[in-house]
């Protein structure tokens, strides 16, 4: 059967490839008009692509100065991090509380499926797994919502190269982070899976801020603001 991929569609796949290449540089400005021109569709596509872009954080619409490439920065990663500690640090906790069979399945699935991609070096089924892992645990709450949210967020700056494989760290060491989140559900321990997610994203949050340039340090706050809840 023809899967037919409609105008908007394909816009959004090149105009999304051309900013992840770089052929569409962070800070470049670019007007609805001319990407219609050089894409040989009417501009209706092309706005509609250009919306679904704004929604992932690839661009911002400027009215009447049209789109400008948007480049990761460190505020960007510290507000989805900050945003995801508030949700999956009490979606682990929750995990961790109402383990049924099929959660178990999937947990270990997720982390066997990483320790082979890690094993073997394949970085897209590593990014896979985390993905449905952390899915996973985020659909322990029962919201389909948070977990497209937490999604979206995550996607919003890893589309754009903000990422920590082979730069500040490699697959060993994700999945080193993965392994008691996992291990501290799967025990039903709700205060080990908090620490554990707590920490997994805290590390990952202060490794990008660091590679767009930022303090790493402002991470910290949720580390001793955690010590505090638990001393308390």
């Amino acid at each position: 059967m023809t899967v037919r991929v409609s105008a908007t569609d394909r816009v959004f796949a090149v105009l999304r490839d051309a900013i992840l290449s770089g052929r569409m540089e962070a800070g470049s400005r670019h007007s609805i008009y001319r990407l219609a021109e050089q894409h040989g569709v009417s501009r209706t596509p092309v706005r509609d692509a250009v919306l679904r872009l704004a929604d992932v954080g690839l661009v911002t619409i400027e009215r009447n100065r049209g789109v400008v490439v948007r480049a990761v920065t460190p505020d960007d990663v510290r507000e989805v991090f900050e945003l995801r500690l508030l949700l999956e640090v009490p979606a682990a906790v929750h995990a961790a509380r109402h383990l049924d069979d099929d959660l178990a399945a999937r947990l270990r699935d997720d982390l066997a499926g990483l320790r082979a991609a890690a094993r073997s070096g394949d970085v897209e089924a590593f990014d896979r797994h985390d993905r449905a892992l952390h899915a996973a645990v985020d659909g322990a709450l029962g919201n389909a919502r948070l977990v497209a949210q937490v999604a979206a967020w995550r996607e919003s700056i890893q589309a754009r190269g903000a990422v920590t494989v082979n730069r500040s760290r490699d697959l060993d060491d994700i999945l080193g982070e993965h392994v008691p989140v996992v291990e501290s559900i799967l025990s039903q321990d709700p205060a080990a899976a908090a620490a554990a997610m707590r920490e997994h994203l805290v590390s990952t949050a202060s490794l990008l801020i660091e590679q767009t340039g930022g303090d790493p340090s402002s991470m910290l706050l949720w580390q001793e603001s955690a010590r505090a809840e638990e001393s308390s």
